[in-house]
C-alpha cells in the first residue's frame, strides 16, 4: 500500500502556514483542472479495491480500509454530473477530511501542489455551469489552464 502524506507539519511557522493556506492539490476530471485546498487533504492513494455499499447514492463508489479506518469513497465525476471515465481501472484517490470524517475522492488524475497568490483568485465566472458553480468557490487563471477551486464541504454535503 503506497501513499503520499501531504499533511502539513504540526509546528509550522507563520510564513509556512500562510503559504499552505494558498496551496492547492490539483487534479483532473477529463481535461478540466480542479484544486483542493491543501489543508483539507490527508493523503493521495494508489487505486485499491472498493467494497460496494448497497442502496448508497450513485456518487458513493464504495468503502475502503485505509490503515484500519473504513472510508467512504466518492466518485467525483458522478458527483459533478460527468459521464463515467473511459477506463474504470485507471483513477487516483485523494483522502480529505470533512467534519472529522475521512472521505476518499476518486478522480481521473492527481496533479501537483500549486502555491498560488491570492491576487490570481477570481470568483466563479458567469459562464460556469450551475452544477459546477454549486461545488466551486472560485477559479485561478493559470498560464495555460483554468483551475476551479473545489469546496470540500459543498462537494460532500450529501454525505453528512
Amino acid at each position: 500500500m503506497s501513499f503520499i502524506s501531504v499533511t502539513p507539519p504540526a509546528a509550522a511557522s507563520d510564513a509556512a502556514a500562510s503559504s499552505i493556506e494558498s496551496a492547492y492539490l490539483s487534479f483532473r476530471l477529463g481535461s478540466q483542472l480542479f484544486g483542493l485546498p491543501l489543508l483539507s487533504v490527508q493523503d493521495v492513494l494508489d487505486p485499491r479495491p472498493l467494497t460496494r455499499i448497497p442502496l448508497a447514492p450513485a456518487e458513493v463508489a464504495g468503502a475502503l480500509n485505509v490503515r484500519g479506518r473504513i472510508i467512504t469513497a466518492i466518485d467525483v465525476r458522478s458527483r459533478l454530473g460527468l459521464g463515467p471515465r473511459a477506463d474504470q481501472s485507471r483513477y487516483s484517490s485523494i483522502v480529505v477530511e470533512h467534519e472529522d470524517e475521512l472521505y476518499n475522492l476518486i478522480v481521473d488524475a492527481v496533479g501537483e501542489v500549486l502555491e498560488l497568490p491570492p491576487s490570481q483568485y477570481e470568483p466563479n465566472p458567469p459562464t460556469l455551469t450551475a452544477a459546477w458553480r454549486e461545488f466551486a468557490n472560485g477559479v485561478f487563471r493559470l498560464e495555460s489552464d483554468l483551475m476551479l477551486v473545489v469546496d470540500v464541504r459543498k462537494l460532500l454535503c450529501f454525505a453528512t
